[in-house]
């Protein structure tokens, strides 16, 4: 008599994405944070995080930079009644627009990249 071993409970893990598709949803995933905030990086991350390092790494990154501007946004709207506010609004949405386009092209290139000035909320 043979014994098997006990199916594994869960769902079978996805399957894993080719180089091309991993940097074309890096690319995505950061270009998509211009456009929808914090929304799309954390879609992309829950979605995809477990298809691939190099798609886990861009959407955990792109997610803690549009967090962190989401804290910066907020505290500007504050200090508007301070007249400093509107400098901070600002200067990040231009540091938003620059690092987002700078990370999609890296991502693009197949090249690992990590926002500077970012709270690291999801590693």
């Amino acid at each position: 008599m043979t014994q098997y071993p006990p199916p594994p409970y869960g769902p079978p893990p996805p399957p894993s994405m080719s180089p091309a598709d991993e940097k074309m949803w890096a690319t995505l995933i950061h270009l998509g944070g211009l456009f929808f905030g914090f929304i799309a990086p954390l879609i992309g991350y829950l979605v995809l995080k477990d298809r691939g390092p190099f798609v886990r790494a861009h959407t955990a990154t792109a997610l803690n930079f549009q967090l962190t501007l989401l804290i910066v946004y907020v505290a500007g709207y504050i200090l508007t009644f301070v007249i400093v506010g509107i400098f901070v609004l600002i200067a990040a949405g231009i540091l938003a627009l620059v690092f987002s386009i700078i990370a999609a092209v890296k991502a693009n290139q197949g090249q690992w990249y990590q926002y500077p000035m970012t709270i690291r909320f999801v590693s």
